[in-house]
């Protein structure tokens, strides 16, 4: 979603989206710390519905982004065809590999008995590095030149897009839940 948004809207919007994703990070984060991702992952049937959710989700934003068959005129000075809002939004949102990754770090990785200070350490470093990560994808994506490129190719790129998100949502769909 940062790549598109970057290369459909501008430098702003994608960099958004890459806040969008670190803040969702350390939602995934938070409650992991706090215990209720020790639930989740031994309870198979709440796991499966936020996969399920997730995964969900991702096919409904990639069946949409493939459908878009026009080629969007958008003037690469401004970007202003998605709102501040919406770009930090759908960062957040298109994140729900994250829940699997995060889960299954601190359940695996991270002791139940580790300081306090240490989870929280680690998941802001996992925060800031989706953060810089995707960051350096926007500052990439959103060069003029390199977006006048993709936009003219809009049509294939949406379809390209498309396919891995719902590629990725039905994969997601398809993780088995068994810790």
């Amino acid at each position: 979603m940062t790549v598109r948004n970057s290369y459909l809207y501008g430098r702003a919007p994608g960099i958004l989206s890459a806040v969008g994703i670190s803040l969702g990070v350390l939602v995934h984060v938070t409650y992991t710390v706090l215990g209720v991702g020790i639930l989740i992952a031994h309870s198979p049937s709440a796991f499966t519905v936020i996969k399920l959710a997730g995964a969900g989700y991702l096919v409904y934003i990639g069946c949409r982004t493939f459908a878009k068959r026009t080629q969007m005129d958008i003037d690469l000075s401004s970007g202003a065809a998605i709102s501040r809002m919406q770009a930090l939004r759908t960062g957040f949102l298109t994140n729900p590999k994250t829940t699997l990754f995060v889960l299954s770090t601190f359940t695996q990785v991270i002791h139940q008995d580790a300081a306090l200070w240490r989870q929280i350490g680690y998941g802001l470093f996992m925060s800031l590095a989706h953060l810089a990560w995707f960051s350096l994808a926007a500052l990439f994506f959103s060069n003029d030149r390199l977006r006048a490129k993709m936009l003219r190719s809009q049509i294939l790129l949406n379809r390209v897009i498309g396919t891995v998100l719902v590629g990725l949502g039905v994969a997601l769909a398809l993780t088995p839940t068994t810790q």
